[in-house]
């Protein structure tokens, strides 16, 4: 698939001024002025963040009421509910202000998740029916409920008060509760709109911590669990939430978190090195299996326990969830691809699939691999008793949700935003809802846009040594608008050429003089094809240490290759 190349058009003198401030090399300087971190300040933020650079947790709105009223609960030990998702930020989130309040002697702390394949997300009438009922006084809810008006209205006919922490977009009215704590809120005068879930709440045990004249370290002591949640809800890592993970990071590799740390050692072994890599890959993946495929309880429980012997068993009952999971959707993702060549789908303007039994939990994985696969708008459905659940990715450059609001008469229900929706039909309609949305794309020329890869810089082939890789590792943690820098290097010399793992991959050894250089392309095996011993190539890639034997050498993650003209 052609793919266009971007080289940021970068100011020179800018570079050599963010350079010369920060003391920094001209590649790590032309990185952050790509990045827009270029103030003496944020350079220094961002390279070195502290506890000193986190914001003031009362400029978030009505933060002062919820500290008020849970105070109170504090003094009174009253019922609270806290009220969670079922994703890595839902939980950890619920780990946090659980395990804060216990320290603070609260024993009437409860927690709910909803069930993600009945009671789907945020909050619903029965659940809070069911809190009521079992004598819950106030009910805390975390990475949800800014929309749940009707809900929080019906806790408060049921005689239960609620707060609301979230950081999902509000809609043009907010729910009437004691305190309603979202910095996206239009009247937040927060600085930072990008946290997590979990972030929102680490604001609310700050707060509390101030109030009640706590040292610091009682709610800096939850960061590696915080960095957990919001490295795995791929929110922006920059600002507040760039310190959380950089120094939550430095946390996790000594935490006191049993359950996280028998995470760490079955999945990532003792001795590797902990970065955001280790939270996507390693630990996220297992936490979101549990609520995948119906075992929403069961992570919360692991980052609860205090018994080492539980933590052990409790991670291998999520590793299990998450080769289950796999499983299915590994399952899907063939039957998917089946369909797709078999009706020669790949030739459309989308892929709007579906069949009966397939599992909603695991269908968005799926439609997101189809997706990169053929680069095409992607819905995938799995029908039951008539109705359809599904969800969609899409391609940038093309509203998938304004889309779905055009089509709005084919749908029961639909949700999410521009690349990534959630929707609920009747079957009967599917097929006329499949080729409307084909033909909306087709009228916006979908098979014109082409996945772009934005280069930071180009570089030349001696420039690829352990020092320049280490000085990148100053950039981690890396993540939405911090990505892994990407470089050009043109005019390499194929040395040898094979593939991996039945075709899929492709490993290079690529010549520039007399040094060889290492490469590996994951998915780009059909470039073996194409490409032939002694060809002079363009490649960009990110640059690795890769470890073997002790020996550390430079490889390059391609990303793709072109040859040299």
């Amino acid at each position: 698939m052609n793919k266009k190349w971007e080289i940021c058009e970068c100011n020179q003198e800018l570079v050599k001024k963010v350079e010369k401030e920060n003391n920094i090399s001209e590649l790590i300087a032309t990185i952050l002025v790509n990045r827009e971190v270029t103030e003496k300040k944020d350079v220094e933020i961002f390279l070195n963040p502290t506890r000193n650079d986190f914001h003031d947790p009362y400029l978030m709105p009505d933060m002062k009421q919820a500290i008020d009223r849970i105070e109170i609960a504090i003094q009174k030990n009253e019922k609270m509910m806290i009220y969670g998702d079922y994703d890595v930020d839902g939980v950890t989130s619920i780990t946090v202000l659980k395990k804060f309040l216990a320290d603070r002697g609260m024993t009437n702390v409860g927690y709910y998740i909803p069930k993600r394949l009945d009671e789907g997300y945020g909050l619903n009438r029965e659940a809070v029916k069911k809190i009521a009922d079992e004598g819950y006084q106030l009910i805390v809810t975390v990475d949800c409920g800014i929309t749940g008006m009707e809900e929080i209205k019906y806790a408060y006919e049921l005689g239960m008060e609620v707060i609301v922490t979230d950081h999902h977009e509000p809609l043009d009215e907010i729910p009437k509760a004691i305190a309603v704590i979202d910095c996206k809120r239009k009247d937040s005068q927060y600085p930072f709109k990008g946290l997590a879930g979990v972030g929102v709440v680490f604001k609310l045990i700050q707060a509390i911590s101030q109030r009640l004249g706590l040292e610091e370290k009682e709610h800096l002591k939850y960061l590696d669990i915080v960095c957990v949640g919001t490295i795995s809800d791929i929110v922006p890592l920059v600002d507040e939430n760039r310190v959380i993970s950089k120094l939550g990071l430095k946390l996790m590799a000594q935490t006191r978190c049993l359950g996280l740390k028998s995470l760490l050692e079955v999945n990532v072994g003792k001795n590797n090195v902990i970065n955001a890599n280790t939270v996507s890959f390693g630990i996220a993946p297992r936490i979101n299996a549990c609520g995948r495929i119906g075992f929403e309880q069961e992570a919360v429980k692991l980052f609860m326990t205090e018994n080492v012997v539980e933590a052990k068993s409790m991670t291998e009952k999520l590793n299990q969830y998450n080769k289950t999971r796999q499983e299915i959707e590994k399952n899907i993702f063939e039957e998917a691809k089946e369909m797709i060549e078999k009706n020669q789908m790949q030739n459309h303007h989308t892929i709007v699939i579906g069949k009966e039994g397939w599992h909603h939990g695991v269908i968005g994985i799926v439609a997101s691999k189809i997706m990169e696969i053929y680069f095409k708008p992607t819905i995938l459905i799995g029908f039951e008793n008539g109705i359809g659940k599904g969800s969609g990715r899409s391609v940038a450059g093309f509203d998938l949700h304004e889309a779905l609001h055009t089509l709005g008469g084919y749908l029961e229900k639909y949700g999410g935003h521009e690349m990534a929706v959630g929707v609920t039909l009747k079957e009967e309609n599917f097929a006329e809802f499949a080729s409307k949305l084909e033909e909306r794309a087709k009228q916006a020329h979908t098979e014109q846009i082409v996945p772009i890869i934005s280069i930071d810089k180009e570089i030349m082939a001696k420039e690829l040594t352990i020092e320049t890789a280490e000085k990148l590792l100053e950039l981690e943690p890396y993540g939405t608008s911090n990505k892994v820098p990407i470089f050009l290097i043109k005019n390499l010399k194929i040395d040898s050429i094979r593939t991996l793992v039945e075709g899929k991959h492709l490993k290079l050894t690529l010549q520039d003089g007399t040094n060889l250089i290492n490469a590996i392309g994951f998915n780009l095996g059909n470039y073996a094809d194409e490409f032939l011993l002694g060809d002079k190539v363009d490649i960009v890639g990110t640059i690795e240490i890769n470890v073997f034997n002790n020996s550390k050498n430079i490889q390059i993650n391609m990303k793709d290759m072109r040859k040299s003209y």
